[in-house]
């Protein structure tokens, strides 16, 4: 099990929705948390509430798409608390709407750019820092169920999106050192600013999805799931 105490943990897109519930989650065990988000407000909100809840925490305003944004996050955080622990690449967006024959490249293209891209970038910039710390350490990426099945009409920029996620955290993994463990987080229906107002209450509560999986990344899962179901499909698939 991976000792986060008084160690860091590295969050983008950390200050709304899962990521935010992971930031407690984290904290509340011990860990120092940084989050990274574009919107300051939104910061300002996510950093005054972990701070009440005694949690050491850092809000650093970021674009995963922006590059230099993400190399001069990386290097802040890693040196706002010291060692890090784990780091979750989290930051996406919601689902482009439009069958396949009508969606237009460019959405594909904003979509991509934020829940692949994104993510893809910050394996490059996180991967390379764990690696030179030496330390046990962890690198998550947020896919989603949609990464392994539940094929949805006319979302196929973001299914596609996560999809793309878990091919890319599976090679990670593979090229990582044993000392670095690499997984995907594939959250099912929560109830996340992501979904319509209308539908969240339908879904499992964000502190109740942090809970469940915050054990599994600590002890080195490479898939990472909320509900029960996502778990006998993932395992019916890496049998075949």
């Amino acid at each position: 099990m991976l000792d986060i105490r008084d160690r860091t943990v590295v969050i983008t897109g950390g200050a709304t929705g899962i990521g935010f519930g992971l930031a407690k989650a984290f904290g509340a065990r011990g860990a120092n948390v940084v989050i990274g988000e574009p919107r300051q407000a939104r910061l300002n909100e996510a950093i005054t509430k972990l701070t009440d809840s005694d949690i050491k925490a850092c809000a650093i305003p970021m674009d995963v798409t922006d590059p230099e944004q993400l190399s001069d996050f990386a290097q802040q955080a890693f040196a706002a608390f010291g060692e890090v622990a784990v780091v979750v690449n989290n930051a996406g967006i919601g689902q482009a709407r439009g069958a396949v024959i009508d969606t237009p490249v460019e959405e594909l293209q904003r979509v991509m750019a934020v829940n692949f891209e994104g993510v893809w970038r910050g394996c490059q910039t996180f991967a390379r820092r764990l690696i030179e710390q030496g330390t046990p350490a962890a690198l998550y990426n947020t896919g989603s169920e949609n990464s392994f099945f539940v094929a949805v009409s006319h979302s196929a920029a973001y299914v596609a999106s996560k999809h793309a996620v878990l091919g890319l955290t599976d090679c990670l993994r593979e090229e990582m050192p044993d000392y670095v463990s690499v997984g995907m987080i594939a959250p099912g229906f929560v109830g996340s600013e992501l979904i319509p107002e209308p539908m969240r209450p339908m879904g499992m509560p964000v502190d109740e999805f942090a809970e469940r999986v915050v054990p599994q990344i600590l002890a080195g899962e490479p898939y990472v799931v909320s509900h029960g179901y996502n778990q006998v499909r993932i395992d019916e698939r890496q049998s075949q």
